[in-house]
């Protein structure tokens, strides 16, 4: 080959590696931005950060999952939650503490950028920590979708919704599962009409809780969400109303 024509080829890879570097650059810079996105997270607030230490009747633990136990005796139940997109496991403690002290082991582990679409099968480890329990899982908004998608796998008796619904593909008609599916009337987020669209792909026997005047951000304690309803009653009242019917859930499956 003529060094001129060396010249051209040398010249037509040049460019190629160029256009190569600018698309890892640009790649790297959207992973980083998502990154960034999901691990920026509100706060939680006040309320959630003093259900975080353990009481005569929680045992509360960090290591290696946030964990709510019966101080007294041993647990009768367990339940794997599943947080919400981009929030914070610890602005659920206030619920989550309310079921330990009425005897369930209670665990929400953190999931991979805040996401637990990321780690759907966080659950298999903890439930295999504690195999001598009987289990459900339940989740709230994209915690509750991918907590339904775990069901699938036949390790839990029992499902819990809050805010949420199965995704679409995820048909638990036939399974053998208790479920418990709790839902505002002003969620803008997982409207009333989205999550009842699911009734056909859950079993007959699934338990319905609508709490009138309940939002999606009223079931954690970290603060309003672009785009969701303006709750008519407090957070308090609505997560009184979530506690109850996972609690007769866990009840159920023990049994």
């Amino acid at each position: 080959m003529s060094r001129s024509a060396a010249g051209i080829a040398g010249g037509s890879r040049r460019p190629r590696w160029r256009w190569l570097v600018w698309v890892a650059a640009v790649f790297a810079l959207a992973l980083g931005a998502f990154a960034g996105w999901g691990l920026i997270v509100p706060a939680p607030m006040p309320e959630a950060l003093a259900a975080l230490g353990s009481t005569e009747a929680v045992a509360v633990s960090a290591d290696p999952w946030l964990t709510y136990a019966p101080a007294n005796g041993a647990p009768r139940a367990g339940l794997v939650f599943y947080p919400g997109a981009r929030i914070d496991p610890r602005a659920y403690a206030p619920a989550m503490a309310a079921l330990a002290a009425q005897g369930y082991l209670v665990v929400t582990p953190r999931m991979p950028l805040n996401l637990a679409v990321l780690a759907p099968g966080r659950a298999q480890e903890i439930i295999a920590a504690h195999a001598d329990l009987p289990w459900a899982i339940g989740g709230h908004s994209l915690g509750g979708a991918m907590a339904a998608q775990f069901a699938t796998t036949g390790a839990v008796r029992g499902l819990v919704l809050w805010g949420a619904y199965p995704p679409a593909g995820v048909d638990l008609r036939g399974a053998q599962l208790r479920v418990a599916v709790v839902y505002g009337s002003a969620d803008g987020l997982s409207t009333p009409a989205e999550v009842e669209a699911a009734r056909l792909r859950l079993p007959a026997e699934a338990t319905w809780t609508l709490i009138v005047g309940g939002n999606h951000a009223g079931y954690g304690w970290y603060g309003a969400q672009r785009g969701d309803g303006a709750a008519t009653i407090s957070s308090e009242a609505q997560e009184a109303q979530a506690v109850a019917a996972t609690a007769a859930l866990l009840a159920s499956i023990t049994e």
